[in-house]
C-alpha cells in the first residue's frame, strides 16, 4: 500500500511538472551539431536547450513556476530592471554547477559567477557568449534619463554550433546593433515605451539581416506592424509567439 501512494505521489509530481511545461511554446533551430530547442516562457523569459546544456534568459517568476522547470546549466541575466532580475527565480534554477552570466550592476545584489560588460566575450560551458550593448536613445524617463543608460545593460550572442542568436536585451536601434553581422536568429524587445517601436526593430534589423527575427518583450505593442513592415524583406522570417 505504502509503495503504491509513493508511485501515485511521484506520478503526480512527474506529471505536474509535464504540465506546468506543455504550454509553452517551442522551436526547434537545427544546427550543425544538433538541435537547438528555444522555449518560450513569456515576456523576456526564455529557456535554451543544447547537447544537454539548459540555458535561462532572465527568468521570471511571475511567468512560470521555476521550481518545475529545468535546473539551469547557465542564467544569462541582461539588466537589473524586476522583470529580468529575479532573484527568487535565479535561486530555484541555481545548482551548485550552474554559471550565473550577469551584469557589474546585478553583481552588487547576488554573487555571480562570471560578470561580463559591454564587448566582453567567453566561453561559458563550452558556449560562446558575447555582451553586446544594450541601451536607450530616443525613449526616456519623465526626468530626461534614459529607461535603459548607455554601458548598464548586456545584449547577447550566444553560438550554437554554426548558428549566432542575439537576445538583445532591453535596448533601441542602437548604432552597435547596426553592425552585427552573421546573426542567424534575433530576439529584438518591442516594449513601449521602453524599448523599441516596430519602425525601430525593422530599421535595425535591415541592417544585420537575421535570418529569424522573433519580437518579444512586446507587451502590448502591434506585432502585426512589424510583420507588415518588413513583408518585403525576403531574407528575414518573421516568427510571432507568446512574449507579450
Amino acid at each position: 500500500m505504502f509503495k503504491l501512494i509513493l508511485f501515485l505521489i511521484l506520478f503526480g509530481y512527474i506529471a505536474g511538472v509535464a504540465n506546468a511545461q506543455a504550454h509553452f511554446e517551442t522551436d526547434n533551430i537545427s544546427t550543425s551539431v544538433g538541435d537547438l530547442k528555444i522555449t518560450f516562457i513569456g515576456h523576456a523569459s526564455l529557456i535554451f536547450t543544447f547537447n544537454g546544456k539548459v540555458i535561462h534568459v532572465d527568468p521570471d517568476g511571475g511567468l512560470a513556476d521555476y521550481s518545475t522547470l529545468p535546473k539551469a546549466d547557465i542564467i544569462l541575466i541582461t539588466h537589473e530592471h524586476g522583470d529580468h532580475f529575479d532573484l527568487s527565480a535565479i535561486k530555484k534554477l541555481r545548482t551548485n554547477q550552474t554559471k550565473l552570466v550577469l551584469t557589474e550592476t546585478c553583481a552588487k545584489k547576488i554573487s555571480g559567477d562570471i560578470v561580463m560588460k559591454n564587448g566582453d566575450m567567453q566561453i561559458v560551458q563550452g558556449i560562446k557568449i558575447e555582451a553586446i550593448p544594450a541601451y536607450n536613445i530616443i525613449h526616456k524617463r519623465d526626468n530626461g534619463q534614459p529607461f535603459h543608460p548607455e554601458r548598464i545593460g548586456n545584449g547577447y550572442i550566444l553560438t550554437f554550433g554554426d548558428k549566432r542568436i542575439y537576445v538583445a536585451g532591453d535596448t533601441e536601434n542602437i548604432p552597435e546593433m547596426k553592425t552585427l553581422q552573421g546573426i542567424d536568429v534575433a530576439f529584438l524587445p518591442m516594449n513601449l515605451p521602453y524599448t523599441m517601436t516596430p519602425e525601430m526593430v525593422a530599421d535595425a534589423v535591415k541592417s544585420f539581416i537575421p535570418k529569424i527575427l522573433y519580437p518579444y518583450h512586446y507587451g502590448n505593442t502591434d506585432t502585426s506592424k512589424l510583420v507588415e513592415l518588413l513583408k518585403d524583406e525576403q531574407e528575414i522570417e518573421v516568427r510571432i509567439r507568446k512574449m507579450s
